[in-house]
């Protein structure tokens, strides 16, 4: 059991880093904000008990607050989707494949349910995001804008991190 806290410890810092040092200095557009950090979140195992996960939806969204100054956007989003998590899990790839336990990954649930659970939490993430980040129903149609990009983005870069650790674990499993 050490090791995975140690695999989960690693892959905590490296998305923390890769996003304040790569992806919050990246101008790719005004619209697209990919939002790496939430790679953390998905590769969880399926099995995680709920309240875990929602401490560390917290301890994720308030490091990424603090680093990046955004008064507690990040929190409120990280924790609202590490709660529908499971549900959203539960409701893409079925609940045989939940309770099989395991990291959520391509080999483990097949490409087509890895890819409609990864857009809809990238996608509830970067809504609540990017809709308190804008707090104005001015500009909606912008904002969902830089919603679909972002997600498209973010959902793009961590299905390759997954690549990179998941299916090494899902391999050893």
């Amino acid at each position: 059991m050490m090791y995975r806290f140690l695999e989960y410890t690693l892959l905590f810092v490296i998305v923390v880093l890769l996003q304040i040092f790569l992806f919050n200095n990246l101008n790719l557009s005004v619209y697209i904000n990919p939002l790496v950090y939430m790679a953390f979140i998905v590769m969880l195992p399926m099995e995680i008990n709920r309240a875990l996960l929602l401490l560390l939806g917290f301890l994720l969204g308030g490091v990424m607050d603090m680093i990046m100054g955004t008064a507690g956007i990040n929190t409120i989003a990280t924790v609202a989707t590490s709660f529908l998590r499971p549900s959203i899990l539960i409701l893409t790839v079925g609940k045989e494949d939940v309770m099989g336990g395991g990291v959520p990954g391509i080999r483990r649930l097949g490409r087509k349910k890895y890819l409609r659970y990864l857009l809809i939490l990238i996608f509830l993430q970067c809504f609540i995001f990017f809709t308190f980040e804008s707090l104005t129903w001015s500009y909606y149609y912008l904002t969902l804008v830089r919603i679909v990009l972002s997600t498209l983005m973010t959902a793009l870069l961590v299905y390759w991190l997954q690549l990179l650790f998941v299916i090494k674990k899902n391999v050893n499993n």
